[in-house]
């Protein structure tokens, strides 16, 4: 081998796109250009335009262009692979530089830029291998000259752009650009800094709002050296040319969109905390993806021989198997073993399972089934004094979710944002049913997942316990170690059950699941736990405060703004869905630390087409229009922009408000409009459907090309029959679920990448934005 090849990002999306053949032609060019970049039959030479740009047959129609990055020590050139293109495409005026803001390679490509904007620029691409010329009619009509139309972003000058990080040979353009679509258009192609910098402006941030959220976070200490590519290729995120490149490129761009770290994230992956820490922001703004890229940092730090030292946690199990797949696709085998994936629930049942003897284990039920026991020994007892709902919930977020064990500690225990005030009579009261109601669960030997997640917070806490009371012992020895049986966990030697944990949807977890997570890391250690969520998509009744459950975040919290998935169109109308217009229908949210969290900056680069808002007169009517909807969605999915035929299946889906809507629109789909469906359950897609369908809650953490929520009508979204009884005795309840529903259509209308259909029948849901 006489050359190394690295892959630039943009050159692997052009990859995806190709056809299959070409795409065995270029695997076969990388394998005979690192045998010999100087084999005759590449046709390697330098474009004009840039003497750093250099071009090289992968087959009769296709050309790579690379620009060298050094020579190592053994005298191996390395070379970065900067776009895979039709030889029609490449023209002699593009440009790789450093870009002097990242350090990093930027290939700048006019090629996509509209004719209009050159044009207005002053800019003539020249084609490196032009084609045979047929002479014009002597006849050609002049260019009709454009009309004055205000530049997009006059309030800006070169200079501004320049200091931003806008690569140089965008800027001329970039101040001549006059609409949104000339924009896009020659951002298409940009490198990211230029592509975030510029559309921030363009969305109405000011310079000094660019500079702190886009080009802060990216910028080295230094201004690096324009001339030394070596250097710069170890900033930039490429691809390595080897064996295991045809797989990567064969899986697609999905891979890539699933686990890709923008630069600005980077740093909060990377960085050293001396504590718990938590990252925010607003649906597709990255915090899983940086979650996982956090749990690939850590797990590369390990120590050799720790294994499962790394806890990757969150609140569902088909969320967890989700986090399984998009790690496998970004860490070897080698380091997943090293981490430990399971839900919330999976983790308490363990811990449970350790500390249980044979044949003690009880049956754990759903809040439902629970529920209904307690309705039954209020109507036994014939006590109407208290809902049902109200004494759950009581039991559920303050008996339970405070771990309180006795009357005189329940006389005592915190109710934030329970509004309905209690006495010291009516706590007495509430606690002999709540004495009674347990004693039934016991009596069926069965518990709820909250009675199991506090048991096995208790069963943590005391294992902590025994930690620290070892390890002084252990000094008072003067640091000898002693064989220590633990008999409850099965632990030759022990300790915190791990040394960093990481959690996804945060905002979802009880206050037991926190109390039980704060115990098995070591609150001692640097980097112990790493929160990602956003209480905007909390869909769930679990408050909870997290300084008060011993996890200090104060100064270790970071917001994400930008998004990456949802598109501009999109993102305006699902705000308005949690910050509804209007200043008297302000909902506040928290921040999972008794203050209060925001969306304010939160924004998209993406573009799409505008959300279909649709009403109609019934239900028959509404499904009858979604089949038109999906079967329109389906024949654009079938094929790709070279007409080649792709399966749509698992990119279209359907969201709706509960089961039963789920059973009646997977009916009408399958019988009625030949359309084949799979129910998203808690472990997935069921079946092999074309369509997915499943209930709000399912979506959660999901995401579609195109989506269709249905059934948001009022009474449904929000359900009147269950938070009308509260409006006016206990207006904190009442505006509490309100916020609860908000959020779930939130998150609903959130899992849409490129197209989003919103329907309903009859009255729409008062949380639309119509």
């Amino acid at each position: 081998m006489t050359a190394r090849l690295s892959l630039y990002r943009k050159a692997e999306q052009e990859l995806y796109k190709l056809d299959r053949s070409v795409k065995s032609q270029f695997y076969d060019f990388c394998h005979n250009f690192r045998e010999n970049p100087d084999r005759p039959g590449l046709r390697k030479k330098k474009l004009k335009g840039d003497s750093r740009v250099w071009s090289a047959r992968v087959d009769h129609d296709h050309r790579a262009l690379l620009t060298p990055t050094g020579v190592d020590a053994d005298g191996i050139e390395s070379w970065l692979i900067i776009a895979v293109r039709h030889r029609k495409h490449v023209y002699e005026e593009l440009q790789v530089a450093v870009n002097r803001v990242t350090g990093e390679i930027e290939f700048v490509d006019l090629a996509v830029v509209g004719d209009s904007a050159l044009r207005r620029a002053g800019i003539t691409l020249t084609p490196a291998e032009p084609e045979k010329q047929t002479p014009e009619p002597a006849s050609a009509p002049e260019p009709e000259p454009e009309p004055e139309v205000p530049a997009l972003l006059a309030a800006y000058d070169a200079e501004q752009l320049h200091e931003l990080g806008v690569a140089d040979q965008l800027i001329e353009l970039a101040l001549t650009v006059t609409t949104s679509a000339e924009l896009d258009q020659l951002l298409e192609g940009a490198p990211l800094l230029s592509k975030d910098v510029l559309y921030g402006l363009a969305a109405g941030m000011d310079i000094e709002e660019v500079r702190k959220e886009i080009t802060a976070p990216v910028e080295l200490d230094e201004r690096p050296d324009p001339n030394d590519f070596a250097t710069a290729l170890s900033r930039t995120k490429v691809t390595t040319v080897d064996k295991d490149l045809r797989d990567i490129i064969e899986e697609g761009d999905f891979r890539v969109w699933k686990v890709f770290l923008h630069p600005t994230q980077e740093r909060l992956v990377r960085r050293h905390y001396n504590g718990p820490a938590r990252v925010s922001g607003g649906p597709g703004t990255g915090k899983t993806i940086v979650a996982l890229h956090r749990v690939k940092h850590l797990v590369e730090q390990l120590p050799v021989g720790q294994s499962k030292q790394i806890l990757l946690t969150t609140f569902t199990k088909n969320l967890t198997t989700d986090l399984r797949q998009r790690l496998a696709s970004l860490i070897e085998p080698a380091l997943l073993a090293r981490i430990d994936i399971a839900h919330i629930d999976q983790l308490a049942a363990r811990v449970l399972g350790e500390n249980t003897a044979p044949g003690r284990a009880k049956q754990r039920v759903y809040d439902h089934v629970a529920l209904n026991e307690m309705r039954q020994l209020l109507a036994e007892l014939g006590d109407r004094r208290w809902e049902v709902d109200f004494l759950f919930e009581e039991w559920e977020q303050v008996i339970l979710g405070q771990s309180v064990s006795t009357r005189s500690e329940y006389f005592k225990a915190r109710r934030a944002g329970r509004g309905q005030a209690l006495t010291r009579p009516e706590r007495n009261h509430i606690w002999k049913l709540i004495e009674q109601f347990t004693a039934r669960l016991d009596r069926l030997g069965v518990e709820t997942w909250g009675q199991a997640a506090e048991r096995a917070a208790r069963f943590e806490i005391e294992r902590a316990s025994r930690v620290r009371n070892r390890r002084k012992d252990i000094e008072e020895r003067g640091g000898k170690e002693t064989i220590h049986q633990d008999n409850n966990s099965g632990m030759r030697y022990l300790d915190y059950r791990y040394r960093h944990i990481v959690v996804d949807e945060a905002q979802d977890l009880r206050p037991a699941h926190w109390k039980m997570l704060r115990a098995m890391a070591d609150p001692d250690l640097p980097d112990d736990l790493f929160i990602a969520g956003d209480t905007h998509q909390r869909i769930y009744d679990h408050q909870v405060a997290l300084g008060a459950l011993g996890i200090n975040i104060r100064g270790r919290a970071s917001r994400l703004t930008l998004s990456y998935r949802t598109t501009k169109e999109i993102l305006t109308e699902a705000l308005h869905v949690v910050q509804p217009k209007g200043k008297d229908r302000k909902v506040s949210y928290d921040d999972l630390d008794e203050g209060t969290d925001t969306l304010a900056g939160y924004r998209s680069i993406l573009h799409g087409p505008k959300p279909d808002f649709v009403g109609y007169d019934t239900w028959e009517g509404e499904l009858t229009g979604l089949a038109a909807t999906l079967k329109a969605w389906r024949e654009d999915l079938s094929t790709d922009d070279n007409g080649a035929p792709l399966d749509p299946s698992g990119r279209i889906a359907v969201c709706v408000a509960d089961r039963d809507l789920v059973n009646q629109t997977m009916y009408y789909l399958a019988t009625k409009a030949d359309i084949t469906c799979a129910e998203l359950t808690k472990d997935g897609p069921k079946g092999d459907g074309e369509v997915h369908v499943g209930t709000m809650h399912r979506f959660k953490g999901l995401e579609y090309q195109r989506l269709a929520v249905v059934g948001v009508s009022d009474g449904i979204i929000p359900r009147t029959s269950v938070i009308e009884r509260h409006r006016i005795e206990d207006p904190v309840r009442y505006e509490r679920e309100q916020r609860k529903a908000r959020s779930l259509l939130f998150v609903a209308a959130t899992r849409a990448r490129d197209a989003l259909t919103v329907s309903w029948h009859g009255r729409p849901s008062p949380y639309l934005p119509l």
